[in-house]
């Protein structure tokens, strides 16, 4: 009798820890899911591209979307600069933060009003690199453009930093083309987020990067 007490228990309290697993799951994906949906535009100190892959100095189409919406935001007046975030492999000429700031010299914004901030193999070091850039000028406000599933865990961490953060997603690029991809990149961020959440901001930057 004792031991069919017991098998009863272990069942209900593995049953009550995977229901709270799933409810961790669900809920951190609706979340990414409802940020993606949001467009801040409300006026900041700076505009921050988060970086992306590129080709010797050529951004990929997923950092090229991000920059043209950078773009229109500064085109629109959202903030009086951009500022480009992303390091380099070990051999590149050129810098994510780099390559975004050259794309966008070539597009017409001001050489004057952009700044290439290049640090960082992943989210959460550019971000820090960030960080001191912007405690240095006196600025703490943002409007972070990346790609939509992205953007919780961005805003997230950069408010772990301490600046007040916004989003502005892309809403073109590889990464909304179809309900396939949607689906696969939220359930890469969900675990990213998690990650990050549980690991802390000291280690997380080992997470999976938004490229």
């Amino acid at each position: 009798m004792a031991l069919l007490l017991f098998s009863k228990t272990v069942r209900r309290v593995l049953a009550a820890l995977v229901l709270a697993v799933l409810l961790v799951v669900g809920g951190t994906a609706g979340a990414i899911w409802w940020t993606a949906r949001g467009d801040d535009r409300s006026h900041s100190d700076a505009i921050v591209v988060l970086g992306a892959s590129q080709f010797d100095g050529r951004p990929s189409s997923v950092l090229e979307a991000r920059l043209e919406h950078a773009r229109t935001l500064f085109r629109d007046g959202v903030a009086p600069r951009v500022l480009t975030v992303g390091g380099g492999r070990p051999g590149d000429r050129f810098t994510e933060a780099a390559a975004g700031e050259r794309y966008l010299r070539s597009r017409g914004v001001d050489a004057s009003r952009l700044l290439a901030i290049g640090e960082g193999s992943d989210t959460l070091q550019s971000l820090k690199a960030l960080d001191r850039v912007m405690r240095d000028r006196g600025w703490r406000s943002v409007t972070l453009v990346t790609d939509p599933w992205h953007s919780l865990r961005t805003r997230t961490m950069a408010r772990d930093l301490g600046l007040t953060a916004g989003t502005s997603p892309t809403r073109s690029g590889p990464s909304v083309r179809t309900r396939g991809t949607e689906a696969r990149y939220i359930a890469r961020e969900t675990a990213a987020y998690l990650y990050y959440r549980t690991v802390g901001g000291s280690a997380g930057s080992g997470a999976p990067r938004a490229v």
